[in-house]
């Protein structure tokens, strides 16, 4: 499974979590196996740039037959790597993934800057999140409302995921 895949499973599941599904954009993920394509083999002969100087003209070599491709050998799927939790059942998750999971609860709220926005997770056992803001990415007041609005999404995102040292 890819890394795009497990995100994505992460985020639903976050969502589900928060209640909130308003302006979730549908994320599909990759399929699992795709046989990468294969280039057949080239039966036309190379064409050379012509020579810029006047250099006597060297004998043709025909060029040899290009080795067939091996089939691809399939790999087994291999099972999801486990989650770590805590005895608790939360979730350990690094400091830059929570960031993503609240970056992602937010990018939910109307007026949300698409770009400019930036999270940081900082602490241990009681971990916070802070947000910052590029200049001229978004009102005054918008950011006075994504900052109110962080401590509660933090609160709950607190009861699932433990910050991982």
């Amino acid at each position: 499974m890819s890394d795009d895949g497990k995100d994505a499973g992460l985020v639903a599941m976050i969502t589900s979590i928060l209640g909130g599904n308003k302006r979730a954009e549908t994320v599909t993920p990759p399929p699992l196996t795709e046989a990468p394509p294969t280039a057949p083999a080239n039966e036309l002969e190379p064409v050379e740039p012509p020579a810029l100087d006047a250099s006597p003209a060297e004998p043709e070599t025909t060029p040899e037959p290009a080795p067939e491709a091996a089939p691809a050998e399939s790999k087994p799927a291999e099972a999801p790597p486990k989650i770590a939790t805590t005895r608790d059942g939360k979730q350990l998750l690094p400091a830059e993934a929570i960031a993503d999971l609240v970056l992602g609860e937010l990018r939910k709220m109307e007026n949300f800057p698409a770009t400019g926005a930036s999270v940081t997770v900082y602490g241990y056992r009681h971990w916070n999140a802070m947000i910052t803001f590029a200049p001229f990415s978004t009102t005054f007041q918008n950011a006075t409302r994504f900052r109110q609005a962080l401590p509660d999404l933090v609160f709950k995102l607190r009861r699932f995921v433990e910050l991982e040292i």
